[in-house]
């Protein structure tokens, strides 16, 4: 059987990134850290058992199948993903209040 392979888009990254930084400056480097494991922890997650995410509801053709999953202990941040052939693309981490459509 092949394995599943996941792939962080440019703009996945960057939220990753910048929330840490945001994290950093806000309230010191152990948060940020915190922030980091847990976000791999999820991506992990998502990895292991790409279905277990929740079907998201888009009006965008290209947004069809997105799923989406929340990072533990950051209950309100949602990495959203979808799957490409044997990849599973991440398209963004982003704040559950942020709205993906404009964003992408």
């Amino acid at each position: 059987m092949k394995r599943t392979g996941l792939r962080l888009s440019e703009a996945a990254a960057a939220d990753i990134v910048e929330q840490a930084d945001r994290y950093k400056e806000q309230s010191g480097p152990p948060l940020a850290k915190r922030w980091e494991k847990a976000v791999t922890s999820a991506l992990l997650r998502v990895l292991e058992n790409p279905r277990a995410g929740t079907i998201c509801t888009f009006r965008r053709a290209e947004l069809s199948g997105v799923r989406r999953v929340p990072v533990a202990g950051f209950r309100k941040h949602l990495i959203f993903y979808q799957f490409r052939g044997a990849e599973i693309l991440v398209l963004r981490v982003l704040h559950g209040a942020r709205d993906l459509e404009s964003l992408r």
